[in-house]
């Protein structure tokens, strides 16, 4: 049975009416609360003239969140594929 729940969303002064699984409720609610604080931070900051500036530097910024994340994983990644190997040399020459 499809327990979905009906909620709606604001963002930028418009709501939007959402059918989501009830596990996505809290992080829908809670991104559009972060997205909603951005938005107040650029109007606070920067000369915007419109709302679709603010939109669209609200969504740079969360991209550019989300692919620094995934590059900093990467590097982590290598990172610990590099300690590994050296691990496994030395494991290996002892054992030798």
């Amino acid at each position: 049975m499809d327990d979905k729940l009906k909620i709606k969303i604001s963002i930028a002064d418009r709501v939007y009416p959402l059918t989501v699984d009830p596990s996505q409720e809290e992080g829908l609610r809670s991104a559009s609360k972060k997205i909603d604080a951005m938005i107040k931070q650029f109007e606070e900051n920067y000369a915007v003239r419109d709302k679709q500036d603010v939109l669209a530097m609200c969504a740079l910024q969360f991209a550019a969140q989300v692919e620094q994340k995934q590059l900093d994983k990467s590097a982590d990644m290598d990172e610990a594929l590099i300690r590994l190997q050296l691990m496994d040399e030395k494991l290996g020459d002892f054992l030798k």
